[in-house]
This record gives C-alpha cells, sequence and structure tokens, in this order.
C-alpha cells in the first residue's frame, strides 16, 4: 500500500509539472515577435491590442466552466481534455495563422483558463498536507514554461528565416507530452482521508453534492480582486514590455531576452513563497514586499536606464510570481474543502481574468490614441496600489463556509472540522 500511495504521488507531481509548464508559453512566446507578426500579416495596431488580450479574455470568459465541468466528469478527466486542446490550438494557429491565429489562440487560452481553474483545487484534494510545496512546483514548472516561450521566439523566427510554423507551433510538442505524462492520473484514486464518511466507500451521488455560493462573500471578492488585479498588470506587462524596450532602443532579441529574464525572477520564489505562506496564520507580511516589488520593479524598468534593466526585471518578475503564488495559493486556503476551492477559484480566475483583459488591451488602445507609454504606465501604477489593499484584506486568516450540510444530502465532508459563520476565521486563528 504505501509503494502504491508513493507511486502515484510521484506520478501527480510529474503530471503536475508537465501541466504546469505549458500555461504560460503559448501567451509570452507572442509579445517578442509583435511587431514581426504586424508587418508580415498585415495587423493594425488595434488588433494586436486584441491578440495581447485574447488569453486573458478566454480566461474570464472560460474559467467559470471549469468547476461545472469537472463536476460532471472528474478533474483528472476534464484536465486530460484541456492539454489536448491546448495542443491543438497551438497546432492550428501555427498551421493558418493568417486565418486561425485568433481561433487558436482562443481555442489555447480556453485549454490553458480550465487548467489554471483546475490544478489548484485537485492539489487540494489529492495531496492537501503538501499543497504549499505542490503548488511550488507547478508555479516553477510555468515559470520555466514562460521563459522559454519568451526566450525562443526571437532567435526561432531569425534562425528559420521568418518561419511562423515554427515559431508558433513548437509549444505543440511540451504540450503533447504533458498529455502523454498526465494519462496515468486517470486510473488514480483520491486518497481515503477525501472520501466521504458514508459507510460504503462509493462516491456520493452526484445530486447529493452541493455547491457553495462564493461570490455572496466578501472575502471571495476580495480573493478574486488581488487576483484580477495582480492578473491585468502582469499581462499588460507582459504584452507591452518587450514593446516599450524596443521604443527604448533596446534590440529585439535583447527585449526578449529581459522577458525571459523576468521569468528567472519569477522562478526566485515560486518554491518559496506558498510554503512559506502555508506556515502563517495571515500573509499580511508577503502581500507588502510583493506588490512593493511589482512597482519597483516596473518603475525601473521603464524610466531607469537599459544598463540596470537585468535587475530590475528581477525584481519585476520575482514581484509578479510572488503575487501569483499568494493569489493561487488564498482560493486554496480561504476554502474550508477541495469543492469549495473549485469555485472560488473558478470564481476569482473568471471574474478576476476579465477584469484583467482590460489590461492588455486599455495599454494598447491607449498607446494608440497618446503615442506615448506614460498614461498607460501611471493607470498600471495606480492599480497596483488597490491591488495592496485587497492583497491585505485576503491575506486574513480567514475562510469561506463549508457546503451547509443538506445540500450534501446528510453527508458530512472529509477533513478538518467545518468553520464556523461565513467569512469567520478559520478554526483555531484569529
Amino acid at each position: 500500500m504505501q509503494a502504491r500511495v508513493r507511486l502515484e504521488r510521484t506520478l501527480l507531481v510529474i503530471g503536475v509539472i508537465a501541466l504546469g509548464f505549458n500555461l504560460r508559453g503559448a501567451i509570452t512566446s507572442l509579445p517578442p515577435i509583435f511587431p514581426e507578426l504586424q508587418t508580415r500579416l498585415g495587423l493594425s495596431g488595434a488588433t494586436v491590442s486584441l491578440l495581447a488580450a485574447t488569453p486573458v479574455i478566454c480566461f474570464g470568459v472560460f474559467s467559470g466552466f471549469a468547476a461545472a465541468l469537472a463536476r460532471r466528469l472528474g478533474e483528472e478527466r476534464v484536465l486530460l481534455a484541456a492539454i489536448i486542446a491546448l495542443t491543438a490550438g497551438l497546432l492550428l494557429r501555427a498551421s493558418a495563422p493568417s486565418v486561425a491565429l485568433f481561433p487558436g489562440t482562443i481555442l489555447a487560452g480556453a485549454a490553458i483558463a480550465v487548467m489554471n481553474v483546475l490544478l489548484s483545487s485537485l492539489i487540494k484534494r489529492r495531496w492537501p498536507e503538501r499543497a504549499g510545496m505542490l503548488i511550488g512546483l507547478y508555479i516553477t514548472a510555468l515559470s520555466l514554461g514562460a521563459i522559454a516561450g519568451s526566450v525562443v521566439s526571437v532567435p526561432l523566427w531569425q534562425g528559420s528565416g521568418g518561419s511562423l510554423l515554427l515559431t508558433l507551433g513548437w509549444l505543440a510538442a511540451p504540450a503533447a507530452l504533458a498529455a502523454l505524462l498526465w494519462l496515468p492520473q486517470l486510473t488514480s484514486q483520491s486518497p481515503p482521508s477525501h472520501r466521504t464518511d458514508r459507510a460504503d466507500s462509493g462516491p456520493p451521488p452526484r445530486s447529493a453534492v452541493g455547491r457553495l455560493a462564493v461570490h455572496r462573500h466578501p472575502l471571495a471578492w476580495q480573493v478574486m480582486l488581488f487576483m484580477g488585479l495582480k492578473s491585468l498588470v502582469y499581462y499588460a506587462t507582459l504584452s507591452w514590455l518587450p514593446t516599450i524596450l524596443r521604443d527604448r532602443g533596446e534590440s529585439a532579441a535583447g527585449a526578449g531576452d529581459l522577458l525571459a529574464v523576468m521569468g528567472v525572477g519569477n522562478l526566485a520564489v515560486s518554491l518559496v513563497v506558498p510554503v512559506i505562506a502555508q506556515r502563517m496564520r495571515a500573509q499580511h507580511v508577503l502581500v507588502v514586499p510583493t506588490v512593493a516589488a511589482i512597482a519597483g520593479g516596473l518603475a525601473g524598468l521603464v524610466y531607469a536606464p537599459l544598463g540596470s534593466a537585468v535587475a530590475w526585471a528581477l525584481i519585476l518578475g520575482a514581484g509578479q510570481n510572488a503575487a501569483l503564488a499568494l493569489a493561487i495559493f488564498f482560493t486554496a486556503a480561504r476554502s474550508p474543502d477541495a469543492a469549495t476551492a473549485a469555485s472560488l477559484s473558478a470564481f476569482s480566475q473568471a471574474a478576476g481574468y476579465l477584469l484583467a483583459s482590460a489590461g492588455p488591451l486599455g495599454v494598447g488602445l491607449l498607446h494608440s490614441a497618446t503615442g506615448s507609454w506614460t498614461a498607460s504606465i501611471v493607470v498600471l501604477f495606480a492599480l497596483t496600489a488597490v491591488m495592496l489593499v485587497f492583497g491585505l484584506l485576503a491575506a486574513r486568516p480567514r475562510t469561506l463556509p463549508a457546503v451547509p450540510l443538506p445540500a450534501l444530502g446528510g453527508l458530512r465532508p472529509a477533513g478538518p472540522d467545518l468553520p464556523g459563520p461565513p467569512d469567520a476565521p478559520a478554526r483555531g486563528q484569529s
């Protein structure tokens, strides 16, 4: 039995890392070659702005379906379908970019949206005792994929003579590999401690599983707004930082490299922040330096001499990934059970990413209207200050209420005791 548990957990870690690697490369691979895509495909500035915003819009639109799909089909099956869809979307936009650039990006964005939501709830259900470690590994893999996407694009474009098929399609290979590595999860069972307390070990009927209306609770809105504002600033920066740096005199390859350096900054904190956060009653001491790093790193990249850009990119990357780690951690830590975690994650990402989609789109349109990056940068600084407020609220040691017992058909969820009243401090916390 112990050997089987160890094997299942090893395969789970491998699967989570494999999926995590594919969650950002499809997005980070585009901004370094936006000018080249604009020239080759005859795209207007507004169209490029919409292309930058498309993945984030997809996150907002499709995240809300993830939890319902998981309840109906199971998280493992839905995640497999999502990584297959991501592979298809990448191949589609690479094979016919003149007509399928947007459809392929939409399909890829929808697949990533589903994986964004379900990975954190699956981690909470399958191995809650090591949730911080698994989230850290997942975010580390995500950061490595983001680095690969941004650093490879320009050299591959230049080395292939401007081949759109190679430049846009190479990421389908790691996506297909991830699908193969995820296959063992289809036969894995949840640990016995996460089943209900019924006499028989079978799953409860679907009609008996209740759902919490998380949008009725202020805590859920605080988590969502932190997630949304963090994502708005991140995707606006990710989409337009290479162009901003090129406008400041940086080369195309240098701008792509700095985006990759930002990813290296991501790696510096991806394993540490979730583990530290899990050991804290409240996470205020992590939120403040995280937001300060985002604001300071962005200011340095935009206004400081280009000779210091590497240091500022590392600082910005560390702040952005710490914010991502905290946002994902909050969806699990502020939930009393895996079902509520999936609902909170879906709400936070659906509403949060719809809010975030205004970032890349708005920054691009503001630049087109004013001919300058100044107004866009000022707006991003203001939103970073608002992010700090909601981060401090979400960092309080509180949890959403558990699904009411009647909605569970009289079944008591396994795990810790149910918490008290809505948005109350977690049991044993204040």
